[in-house]
């Protein structure tokens, strides 16, 4: 079994491993992989080692719920599921009893709108009108809000509106707010004859649902930029093309209106489907060559693995159960891609790494069709096959048998990188809140190259990579492994997606992926990644602008940092300069002409207290007025020398949390109120609307940034569409 690393352990700890009814944890993980080979096996002992081998060598992980639930009472293998939404309030409430079904044994739901009538369409049997999708989405919200998946995580969603539906500006805009639909993705689904209107510079049809007619015409063109704008500005909606989606040779079995939380797996009504990923760093030898034997064999036993899932999953539902048995879906992806460039030497946005993508997942989709095929011929095929709507297709045991996810939590496991996401950072060193403990992450092969050069003499290169999170300028004689270890921020938008295009080339379902922008992106990117991936016949994109999505734990402290250059006259190229950093503050930003905000009234034992706050159009906090009573006296000027102190250190980036650390509880000669209302001071008052307008979490005491993880509040992630905690490994999609 291969030595799991410190992170690795903590995680499979925290959420995987079983536990006793006092909660003390019974199996270690080798009795977890185990315990898993055994279930899915069933009783077969060969295929029990062959299953055991791969994922104790961690050549292969299946989704988050095998991991948990395999032979046990639970039994739900599964984490992917699609529930319709009909125009009706019977099927509303019965699309929310299912979510609910789903989300409490681990698995996560997509949902499309899109059936759903406009705000202010009629209803005829009350003769009322119709409250519109936004309404409907606020219960499944809450729904996920309430229900914590098998105890271990909350439930990933995703909804999906046509981009031709009357309520699609509402729905563009829905997470502008940035308390709202927490618990939800978000994707429009775009059409091609959109598209074409877009780049014509014309108008296109707004259709009811209910009465499949015209009601309207938007420019494409402005629906096209309000959408990359949103994205821009709060990493919300996605798109997905939805007619590339369904132009499959299985759309003979129905129209696909929506995807599984990640947007990676298309799904029919009531489908699921159960994914895996073969780790890829483990398919390198040490002359940096593509093992292609263990690489096929691997493929072969995932494919049987995921197959038998099938058979032994326990179904939240009976129609979830008939609807899956009808195509037997799998989904088997990668991960480690960007850990297997490293390994071979090449550049993540180099034309050779698209070659490598290309030829890897042509291999991984070839053999898992051919397998696919060979059960098939002792088992049969999946059950809505025929040669009728088939004609061109073998017969084969699965329906889809690929799919790239962004396999969160189960890379932390396996100790590589994430999907086909390039590495999002080199270096990381957190407190782990799970024990108190500290540890430290730092790139394995990075940690290699720099000993094998001779730079870990010098510390303060090592400690300047674990600041900045990626390598410092080391000169051009390190160009090549500058370029090498590129990080996502550093890598052009238009490799993001020829990487995505050239895996979705040989992939069955969809590709996640997440387009990393850096924080200067403009609202054009946005929309050039966009019709590049439409162009590169992507099925659809998801793009995440740093700090675009609330405050982030992580900000960068310096200023100005000159970079580190490696003296290339210097024997082995030792000399790193300079030898320290230094820290400079930021001066105040500088007021715009308008700001957004909002005003509260607060009772205080001087009087009423009026407390304004402003924020920028990121919708990070700006400024603060406090005013009591009329003008003059000490208690006014004094609330006045709070609110300009707390704006400057707003605009300074001073963290919300940490304002209100210093300003709760500040206590005058003559508190006002008891318990919760209790305000113990003007400064605690100030306090307490800043905490509830941007650092209080809904039903905890904690403070803590909007945006870090619920589980340890670490740094988030966003990749391939899922939010991931490196710290504790948390991660809202499995």
């Amino acid at each position: 079994m291969t030595i799991l690393t410190p992170i690795a352990l903590k995680v499979l700890e925290h959420r995987y491993l079983l536990r006793d009814d006092n909660n003390k944890i019974i199996e270690d993980p080798e009795g977890m992989f185990m315990r898993v080979a055994k279930a899915v096996s069933k009783g077969n002992t060969e295929k029990k080692e062959k299953y055991f081998n791969m994922i104790s060598n961690l050549d292969f992980l299946p989704n988050s719920p095998v991991l948990m639930n395999s032979g046990t009472d639970i039994g739900m293998l599964f984490a992917c599921f699609f529930i319709p939404i009909p125009d009706s309030i019977i099927g509303i409430m019965e699309a929310a009893k299912t979510q609910a079904l789903i989300q409490k044994v681990g698995g996560g739901t997509g949902f499309s709108l899109s059936r759903l009538r406009p705000q202010g369409d009629i209803v005829k049997k009350t003769h009322g009108l119709s409250s519109g999708p936004l309404s409907f989405l606020k219960i499944l919200d809450i729904t996920t809000e309430t229900i914590k998946q098998g105890g271990k995580r909350r439930g990933a969603n995703i909804a999906v509106l046509r981009v031709d539906h009357p309520s699609i500006l509402d729905f563009i805009s829905c997470k502008h707010n940035k308390d709202a639909f927490n618990n939800f993705n978000i994707s429009v689904a775009i059409t091609d004859s959109f598209v074409e209107a877009m780049k014509a510079g014309k108008t296109y049809k707004i259709i009811n649902p209910r009465t499949k007619s015209a009601v309207a015409e938007y420019d494409a063109q402005e629906i096209f930029h309000k959408i990359a704008e949103e994205a821009w500005l709060t990493g919300d909606p996605g798109v997905i093309f939805i007619d590339r989606i369904n132009d499959t040779e299985l759309r003979p079995l129905g129209e696909i209106e929506g995807v599984n939380p990640c947007s990676e797996q298309p799904l029919l009504p009531f489908e699921s489907c159960v994914l895996g990923s073969i780790n890829l760093a483990n398919m390198v030898n040490r002359k940096g060559e593509l093992k292609f034997d263990h690489l096929i064999d691997t493929v072969k036993n995932a494919v049987d693995f995921l197959d038998s899932t099938i058979d032994i999953n326990v179904f939240p539902t009976k129609l979830i159960e008939s609807a899956t048995l009808k195509t037997r879906k799998i989904g088997l992806g990668v991960m480690g891609w960007a850990d297997m460039l490293i390994q071979m030497g090449q550049s993540y946005d180099s034309p050779r790494a698209i070659a490598i993508a290309e030829e890897v997942m042509y291999t991984i989709q070839k053999t898992a069709l051919s397998r696919s095929e060979e059960i098939a011929l002792e088992y049969g095929p999946f059950e809505s096959y025929n040669n009728d709507l088939f004609p061109n297709m073998k017969p084969r045991r699965n329906a889809t048998v690929t799919t790239i996810a962004p396999t969160g939590t189960i890379s932390i496991i396996a100790g590589c990188s994430s999907g086909i996401e390039p590495y999002f950072a080199l270096a990381y060193k957190r407190k782990n809140i799970l024990d108190g403990g500290e540890f430290s992450e730092f790139n394995k092969y990075l940690l290699k190259c720099m000993k094998d050069i001779g730079w870990c003499d010098y510390p303060d290169l090592k400690e300047k990579i674990e600041e900045v999170g990626h390598l410092p300028d080391l000169g051009p004689i390190h160009k090549a492994i500058q370029n090498q270890y590129k990080t996502a921020h550093e890598i052009p938008i238009e490799q993001h997606i020829k990487m995505q295009a050239a895996f979705q080339k040989y992939v069955c379902n969809a590709t996640s992926k997440t387009i990393n922008l850096p924080n200067t992106a403009t609202v054009d990117d946005v929309k050039k990644a966009y019709l590049m991936a439409y162009d590169c016949d992507c099925k659809g994109v998801t793009i995440y602008r740093d700090q675009s999505r609330d405050e982030q734990v992580l900000v960068k402290g310096t200023k100005n940092q000159m970079p580190i250059k490696i003296d290339k006259n210097e024997q082995n190229h030792k000399t790193i300069e300079p030898k320290c950093v230094t820290m400079v503050y930021e001066n105040p930003q500088k007021r715009p002409s308008r700001l957004s905000g909002l005003t509260e009234k607060i009772e205080t034992s001087c009087g009423t207290l009026y407390v304004t706050i402003n924020w920028d159009k990121s919708g990070k906090p700006f400024e603060i007025f406090t005013r009591i009573g009329k003008a003059g006296g000490c208690a006014s000027s004094q609330s006045e020398a709070i609110g300009r102190l707390i704006s400057m250190a707003m605009r300074s980036g001073i963290q919300p949390e940490h304002i209100v650390k210093q300003l709760r509880g500040i206590t005058c000669h003559l508190p006002k109120g008891i318990g919760k209302k209790k305000v113990s001071s003007c400064a605690d008052a100030a306090a307490q609307v800043i905490e509830s307008v941007f650092v209080k979490e809904p039903g905890k005491n904690t403070i803590f940034i909007r945006g870090a993880c619920p589980n340890c509040q670490g740094p988030i992630e966003h990749e391939g569409g899922c939010s991931i905690c490196k710290m504790c490994g948390y991660s809202d999609c499995g």
